[in-house]
């Protein structure tokens, strides 16, 4: 009889061991940890132990995100309000700048609307290539990742250089692209390609709106 055949044995005899109590007490398993001797019945503690322990830490985790994403949600739910709230382009411009750069900390935040009825002056305003305008409509969700493109990068100006990641929302008007608005920070890890989008694109939809209200 070899191993395979006495863990299929206990396996198609669940009783064998109410019917052999005395075997738990005398047979014994090396410690996981320091390899000394200890009792089945002890190894089985050590592994439920070891069972809580993990299960604790994921909860822990679980509502360590839960806590992040009502933090987020509070915000989206500021910047919600102040674009309800702005009257004007220029409110409207106060308005993501501030909650971005202040409530968001995100350090550079830039955006450009082309197609308006409406052309006003300002860099918001000012030409965009027609590679960009390509890239915006062919976005089906936001864009996290390094600067892929050095044209949206520069729009952040002297800080363009520094920037390692960005997050790039399409602003729409239906399923036509008609802007883009664009985040960019130092750290390489604060926007990468396989974070989740859900609250950016709330965030692209709530300023879409805002703009098309006063741009048409």
């Amino acid at each position: 009889m070899n191993a395979n055949d006495v863990a299929l044995y206990l396996q198609g005899n669940p009783d064998f061991f109410d019917d052999h109590a005395e075997l738990l007490a005398q047979l014994t398993v090396p410690h996981p940890a320091d390899g000394r001797a200890i009792s089945l019945t002890e190894r089985q503690l050590h592994a439920l132990r070891e069972k809580i322990r993990q299960l604790e830490s994921k909860f822990a985790e679980l509502l360590r995100f839960g806590e992040e994403n009502d933090q987020i949600s509070e915000k989206v739910h500021r910047l919600a309000l102040a674009l309800i709230e702005a009257e004007d382009f220029e409110t409207i411009r106060q308005a993501i700048l501030l909650n971005l750069l202040e409530d968001f900390s995100v350090p550079h935040v830039a955006m450009r609307v082309w197609n308006s009825v409406l052309s006003r002056e300002g860099p918001e305003f000012a030409p965009v290539s027609e590679a960009v305008r390509l890239f915006a409509g062919d976005l089906r969700s936001p864009y996290c990742g390094p600067p892929s493109q050095p044209e949206v990068t520069g729009w952040f100006g002297e800080a363009s250089g520094r920037v390692r990641s960005m997050a790039l929302m399409p602003l729409r008007r239906g399923v036509q692209v008609f802007g883009l608005l664009a985040l960019g920070s130092e750290e390489p890890e604060r926007f990468y390609p396989e974070m989740g989008t859900l609250y950016l694109g709330r965030i692209g939809d709530m300023v879409s709106l805002a703009l098309l209200r006063q741009l048409g």
